[in-house]
């Protein structure tokens, strides 16, 4: 079962731009079956093939010659020799546009090769698994409900199979990717010790970032707990939201907040099924979880100019998402609740005061079906998906 993607109308037009678009994104979000299926006249080779690998690494030429362009090279990360020898054909025929599409899950590899030989000759795009809008638009959310979809996760092949068992599949793809690229990225020694930092990680998801702490819990020292996040993050498992400060110089000075790019994942992780609703000390993170996630999709896709942070201030208000955009602030709290009252907008009121600026919009993202007015520019609106955000210039 096809589902349609968001991005595949920006991918064309990105292919006509430049020489090199270039998906980054987890292991089965979609990545190389969204490309085949929107440039079929493209050729296709996976590095994941180790026969190609070594080709591409060790006869980059030779690969060019039996793999030309127009070409869809996947997960390219491991031939880092082959990004010099792709500049060379960019650069060798400047008057042609959607010469290579590429594909990688290890952020970091890719991100450095990347702008060490391809700048100015690549369009990167952050490509994460469902969104609400695709899955509610998708033939898989027949008889479904939100729930369901939050839980069970974003990735397409859990949808694609309705029989399939969320659980066997997350269990082979956790131990696909200890397997794959925790031990590219940080050659771990135990693969047990990692898979018990994940879990550590999952139960902490929209928590404060403390190193120390996650590091004590798992029997880590914080060094190699920092290095396992950097892990997550180079293979696109967890972003880290950073705190907003008006001043740049003080925008990094408090520590972020962890979040899973799939809360299916996270779920899973916690030993939730996708049947039953998570127990009430947990829902609210995951929920929040959900939420950053539709909105950190939002601006991968639709909106890379915008910023998202979150805010704290010293005596511990807060709100959850900030979203930078337009030369405005919007304020979104994340509530799991059908009807979010004034008591929950004690963190945007503070926000408002904090910055003397009773016109930053407020928003409580929360389960309700029709969005409602809480007070004056405060408003509950449903979580499931973003919303279009006025402008008041």
């Amino acid at each position: 079962m096809w589902i349609n993607r968001i991005l595949a109308g920006e991918l064309r037009k990105l292919a006509a731009t430049f020489p090199v678009v270039a998906l980054v994104g987890p292991r089965q979000v979609g990545k190389t079956s969204l490309l085949e299926h929107n440039f079929p006249e493209f050729r296709y080779v996976s590095l994941d093939t180790a026969s190609h690998a070594e080709m591409a690494e060790t006869r980059p030429e030779e690969f060019l010659q039996r793999f030309p362009p127009p070409v869809i090279i996947d997960e390219v990360q491991y031939a880092p020799a082959l990004f010099r020898h792709i500049k060379a054909y960019v650069d060798a025929h400047r008057d042609k546009k959607g010469l290579f599409l590429l594909t990688g899950s290890q952020n970091y590899a890719l991100m450095h090769e990347i702008s060490d030989s391809l700048a100015g000759r690549a369009a990167v795009i952050p490509f994460l698994g469902l969104s609400g809008a695709e899955w509610l638009g998708s033939a898989a959310a027949k008889d479904q409900a939100w729930g369901h979809f939050w839980l069970r996760g974003g990735y397409p092949g859990l949808w694609g199979t309705p029989t399939v068992s969320r659980e066997r599949w997350y269990q082979g793809y956790v131990a696909t990717y200890l397997e794959r690229d925790v031990r590219n990225i940080l050659r771990v020694g135990s693969l047990r010790d990692f898979e018990r930092f994940i879990r550590a990680c999952a139960a902490r998801c929209a928590q404060t970032l403390n190193m120390s702490d996650l590091g004590r819990d798992v029997g880590i020292s914080a060094t190699t707990a920092r290095a396992w996040i950097g892990a997550l993050q180079a293979s696109n498992q967890i972003i880290l939201l950073e705190p907003y400060h008006r001043s740049l110089g003080k925008r990094l000075v408090k520590a972020p907040k962890l979040y899973f790019t799939d809360t299916g994942l996270a779920a899973f992780l916690m030993g939730l099924t996708d049947e039953v609703p998570p127990p009430e000390h947990v829902a609210g993170a995951l929920w929040e979880n959900h939420v950053i996630g539709q909105w950190l999709r939002w601006q991968h896709w639709e909106h890379p100019e915008a910023m998202l942070w979150y805010w704290r201030d010293s005596g511990g208000h807060e709100v959850d998402l900030l979203v930078e955009w337009q030369q405005q602030l919007f304020g979104i709290e994340c509530k799991y609740k059908e009807r979010p009252d004034n008591h929950d907008l004690r963190g945007l009121q503070r926000l408002r005061e904090f910055y003397g600026n009773p016109d930053i919009d407020g928003f409580v993202a929360c389960t309700t079906a029709q969005p409602f007015n809480i007070s004056a520019g405060m408003t509950a609106m449903s979580g499931w998906m973003p919303w279009a955000l006025e402008i008041k210039h």
